[in-house]
């Protein structure tokens, strides 16, 4: 049954990005340049995102558990370091570059735009050096 859920979710998931330009780098990188050909709609769907994301929170938060699991998996790290910071740079500087971040750039590899078919390789080769790099890190106490 998670898995038909997933599914279901992934699935309204890349039609809302690709609906709401999301998937489109051109749309993107116009809403960033606010110097320039400034493109403010994206502004809406982010606050689409927040708002729902607020809500939902709010209604699961009522819950003693998940519907499909049996207790909320919430991450233990509370902490900034210095490795939140430079991970949370860099995928801003590559959302910047190439106009994707990961969600809209998988729903976009079936269109098959050449950005799209450079970009997501490039990220999982990215996601595989940064995980390489985590596991050979010594961790602070």
């Amino acid at each position: 049954m998670r898995t038909v859920f997933g599914f279901l979710s992934g699935l309204v998931f890349g039609t809302g990005l690709i609906l709401s330009g999301m998937a489109d780098p051109a749309k993107v990188l116009n809403f960033l340049d606010i110097a320039g050909a400034w493109d403010p709609s994206l502004a809406f769907v982010m606050g689409g995102a927040v708002l729902t994301a607020f809500i939902g929170y709010r209604l699961a938060w009522r819950r003693d558990r998940p519907v499909l699991l049996d207790r909320f998996d919430l991450p233990a790290a509370r902490s900034i370091d210095a490795g939140l910071l430079g991970g949370a740079a860099l995928f801003g500087i590559g959302w910047g570059i190439g106009g994707f971040c990961p969600g809209p750039a998988w729903t976009a590899l079936p269109l098959a735009a050449p950005g799209t078919l450079v970009f997501v390789p490039a990220m999982l080769a990215g996601i595989g050096l940064g995980r390489l790099t985590r596991t050979r890190r010594p961790t602070l106490p």
